[in-house]
């Protein structure tokens, strides 16, 4: 059984929704999803990647056809690294401005420079960093926080950055670090997480 989706228009995360709804509620072994952003090409394809599909995108025009084929469900038996995973607490971090605090922009640059170098320090607890608002702005090139932001990813953090967010400052060509995400990741991991913690 093959699905297509016509999500051209939609703003996000309703492409992605409409792709969960179809898989959740049908199943199919083929799933299409048409859609006319870049960011939403992203986030569809994470999605159907993260549901077993084999994903592609062809560009047509303005749009994106991001076709999903369904895998073959292996029963794996799990690593003890995602054994443990279910043992350690799950703080996720949501960092909402470029800056911390209102004031002086300077010190608050300085002030989030010096939270990013530090957030190291919560260990394995720390499980994912989300970066909504003008602080998707962190993980573009020519950031001074790059350094610290790739160095938290070389250690196993999962870095979400807003795609809408992205768009709206027309930064999704420069993202450095991370993965596009939209508002269903972001809410699903607020619901997984023990702990949030908004900066």
């Amino acid at each position: 059984m093959s699905t297509k989706i016509d999500a051209r228009g939609l703003a996000c995360p309703a492409p992605v929704l409409r792709a969960k709804e179809a898989v959740d509620q049908e199943s199919p072994e083929a799933i299409q999803v048409i859609v006319d952003t870049e960011a939403a090409r992203q986030n569809v394809t994470r999605f159907l990647e993260s549901q077993n599909y084999t994903v592609s995108a062809e560009q047509a025009g303005s749009d994106f056809h991001v076709n999903g084929t369904r895998g073959r469900q292996i029963a794996d038996t799990p690593e003890p690294a995602a054994q443990n995973d279910t043992e350690r607490k799950k703080i996720m971090v949501m960092v909402t401005s470029a800056r911390i605090g209102h004031g002086d922009d300077e010190l608050g640059s300085k002030l989030m420079a010096s939270f990013l170098k530090t957030l190291k320090e919560m260990g394995s607890d720390l499980w994912r960093l989300v970066l909504l608002n003008s602080g998707v702005q962190l993980a573009i090139e020519n950031s001074a926080m790059l350094p610290f932001l790739k160095e938290l990813e070389e250690t196993g953090i999962t870095i979400f950055v807003c795609g809408t967010c992205l768009t709206y400052f027309n930064l999704l060509e420069k993202k450095q670090v991370g993965e596009t995400t939209n508002m269903l990741d972001i809410v699903t991991s607020m619901h997984l997480a023990d702990k949030v913690i908004n900066i």
